[in-house]
């Protein structure tokens, strides 16, 4: 489990991005904070893997959080991914410079965020992949970069295609580890079979989905489909 931190000084909020985070599979929030000084105590003393950190916080900001973690040699350094709604562009490359893995605007929905929680997740599955190997080539490293960030969807699909349907169904197969039928698909975004079947086609011929035959003992075989990996 990737042990998570939740740093937002609206209690209301931050018990929203809990609930965001709590849904992911392969999270587990193990705690929040309201402050830069009470997020600093609880990075020491819980040890989170990931931070979902805001800017804006009333002793401070989400950056000086990373300075001071940044000089901190008490242990290893979580990684961070900003939600805030700061749009500066000087924010957004101080988070960088800073290390931040992800930086997402608030207003944002529970499948934003789960966007990019699953590719953070991916990450690491592949880093602990290449395991203690003293080298590692292009390859890899291409893969870990990509793995860091979720793929783009088309922002204007192809004509007759909804923008909000063709995301939520890219989001539930990025969220659902095994292969999905188009039956499946359709039970977990509420769309009817047939727009699900359409909307994947159209997955698979973007290049962003894979489609995977399953083979009975008899009968034609059941199309399924995955997310490609990066």
């Amino acid at each position: 489990m990737i042990r998570t931190l939740v740093v937002e000084d609206d209690f209301r909020v931050s018990h929203i991005h809990c609930d965001y985070a709590s849904r992911v599979e392969g999270f587990e929030v193990v705690g929040r904070a309201s402050t830069v000084a009470e997020t600093l105590d609880a990075v020491r003393t819980l040890h989170p893997d990931l931070l979902l950190l805001d800017v804006f916080l009333p002793d401070g900001s989400g950056l000086d959080v990373l300075r001071q973690l940044s000089g901190d040699e008490g242990g290893a350094r979580p990684d961070a991914i900003m939600i805030t709604a700061d749009r500066d562009i000087t924010s957004v490359r101080t988070a960088m410079k800073l290390g931040a893995v992800g930086y997402v605007v608030k207003p944002f929905g529970s499948a934003d965020l789960a966007e990019r929680l699953t590719a953070y997740r991916e990450l690491q599955h592949r880093v602990d992949a290449l395991g203690q190997a003293p080298r590692t080539d292009q390859a890899d490293v291409d893969a870990l970069f990509s793995a860091a960030r979720p793929p783009a969807v088309p922002r204007v699909p192809a004509k007759g295609h909804s923008a909000p349907t063709l995301a939520l169904l890219h989001q539930v197969l990025r969220t659902t580890p095994d292969a999905l039928s188009a039956a499946q698909a359709a039970e977990l975004t509420g769309v009817s079979r047939a727009t699900a079947q359409r909307y994947l086609s159209y997955l698979v011929r973007e290049g962003m989905v894979r489609l995977e035959l399953r083979y009975g003992a008899t009968g034609r075989p059941e199309h399924r489909y995955r997310m490609k990996s990066p």
